[in-house]
């Protein structure tokens, strides 16, 4: 997904995504931490005081950034879900699908997970949160029959893929292992590798039970 970037210097029909795109491209070369809503306004081309017809501050333009990187990963996730009818191959394919929107949208992951927005102060932005999660306990449900181990299991699976995605960004993995495709690709296998040890994990309980009778 990208936010359409305007040149600048024009007149904005469309202030609101001239400045989200200025302030992407400057989240990419810095940061979620590292521009001013001044600067965002001189990439965009318009005067300082442009934005608050828009965005009260920028936070509340980071907040419209974050909302569209949650929109996009659950765009990315649904698609996800439909390359297999299999819990398991659809839990594998959330967690490759997650590394490959760390690293082809960075600005909308770092925004969406490190700008440290506070969601007591925008509840937007945990519905939005809250959406991804009710989009995939189904699928983790079906591996558990149990709502409170399917949670536990999309924790796992998405907290691996989180750190997979981040190892990627940050180089953190030898050389012939830090490519995109190895890593979606250790996403994945992670996945199954959680989904087996819980169905171990409940094969053992019930084998215990059965000979404690």
């Amino acid at each position: 997904m990208t936010v359409n970037r305007r040149p600048s210097g024009t007149h904005h029909g469309d202030l609101r995504n001239a400045l989200e795109g200025a302030a992407l491209a400057l989240v990419a070369e810095r940061g979620p931490h590292g521009f001013t809503l001044a600067e965002a306004c001189r990439r965009a081309g318009v005067s300082v005081s442009a934005p608050y017809k828009h965005f009260a501050d920028r936070e509340a333009l980071l907040v419209s950034l974050a909302l569209k990187g949650y929109q996009e990963q659950r765009r990315r996730y649904a698609a996800a879900l439909t390359s297999s009818t299999d819990p398991a191959q659809q839990l594998a394919a959330f967690a490759a699908a997650y590394v490959r929107f760390a690293a082809e949208e960075r600005a909308l992951f770092d925004i969406t997970f490190l700008a440290g927005l506070d969601k007591g102060r925008h509840p937007e932005l945990a519905q939005a949160g809250g959406a991804l999660h009710d989009d995939l306990m189904p699928v983790t449900r079906r591996l558990t029959g149990d709502p409170e181990a399917a949670f536990d299991l999309l924790v796992r699976v998405s907290a691996a893929a989180h750190g997979l995605a981040l190892f990627l960004q940050q180089d953190m993995l030898p050389g012939p292992w830090n490519t995109l495709a190895t890593v979606e690709a250790q996403a994945a296998l992670t996945a199954h590798a959680l989904i087996d040890h819980l169905a171990h994990a409940t094969s053992s309980e019930g084998h215990h039970v059965h000979h404690g009778r």
